[in-house]
């Protein structure tokens, strides 16, 4: 049996309950919800939800469609970054070799997003060169919309110019990574930051890891941010770790961990193994993994 792709969502709004269930009733009425994370401080929610490649096409259309009706980006204010309403949406294989159908149905996505809800869509990941979102997000919709009308970018779809309220959606396919955050004690929002130029890969750190330092007053602490696009290069335990070190030299202490979403259960095996110290452990050695790989 055909594995179904996954798709990953980001809205941003993390704090109107009554968005938030709506989005999730558009995106389930075609495909099946996995998990919904919010968080008011990001003001941001993190859909994942699985289907086959035409129903899973019907879900992020209409979910964007919902998120322009119902999230204006005036009145919208967050330490997450973000250039829309419907801020990203990555289409992604559960296997590598799977990842033509994520493209396909990524690009079918796109083209009815510009066609039917009327946004602009940059593509991303395997669909876009293999641009990142922070690519498209730096200096915010503002600075978007600059670089679209000074001519150094153009939409894959859709009208040059983003929405006033909705922005613009960025829509890639990629490979399955895990969203993962760390949240600091007795640090200040500077020192997050630090820590996240020491992990993140543009800064020297691990292969793989994008990171930001963000300052969440809502919560009362600051956090660095990661997105771990290879878990296997740059490990979960091994950032922790790192920033742990770091952290303390600085006078802080890491609080907490945090999973935004799912994540493949690779990557936890791989922390399990380690921190344990069994040699040559993987996946393979997990009863009910095997059980699966089976059936």
């Amino acid at each position: 049996m055909q594995l179904p792709l996954e798709a990953v969502p980001n809205f941003s709004e993390g704090r109107d309950r009554a968005t938030i269930d709506a989005l999730a009733a558009a995106l389930s009425e075609h495909a099946d919800l996995l998990d919904v994370h919010s968080d008011p401080d990001h003001n941001r929610s993190v859909f994942t939800l699985v289907g086959e490649e035409k129903p899973l096409e019907e879900a992020l259309v209409a979910g964007v469609a919902c998120a322009r009706e119902r999230i204006d980006l005036r009145r919208h204010e967050g330490a997450h970054p973000r250039t829309g309403a419907a801020d990203v949406v990555p289409v992604v294989p559960l296997t590598p070799e799977h990842m033509r159908r994520a493209v396909r149905v990524a690009r079918l996505v796109g083209k009815r997003v510009a066609a039917e809800v009327g946004l602009p869509v940059f593509f991303y990941g395997e669909v876009g060169d293999g641009r990142g979102p922070a690519f498209f997000r730096r200096g915010g919709p503002a600075e978007l919309q600059r670089r679209v009308e000074a001519g150094e970018l153009e939409p894959d779809y859709g009208p040059p110019w983003l929405d006033e309220a909705a922005g613009a959606v960025l829509v890639g396919a990629r490979r399955p990574l895990v969203a993962f955050n760390v949240n600091l004690r007795g640090a200040d929002v500077e020192v997050a930051r630090e820590l996240a130029a020491l992990v993140r890969e543009s800064g020297g750190g691990y292969p793989g890891v994008r990171a930001l330092g963000l300052d969440l007053p809502r919560a009362g602490r600051v956090q660095v941010s990661m997105n771990v696009e290879d878990y296997e290069a740059a490990a979960l335990h091994e950032l922790v770790a790192r920033i742990e070190r770091e952290a303390a030299t600085r006078g802080a202490e890491v609080e907490s961990a945090e999973l935004v979403g799912l994540m493949p259960a690779a990557a936890a095996v791989a922390a399990a193994g380690a921190i344990l110290r069994i040699e040559g452990f993987d996946v393979s050695r997990v009863v009910e993994l095997r059980l699966l790989g089976r059936s």
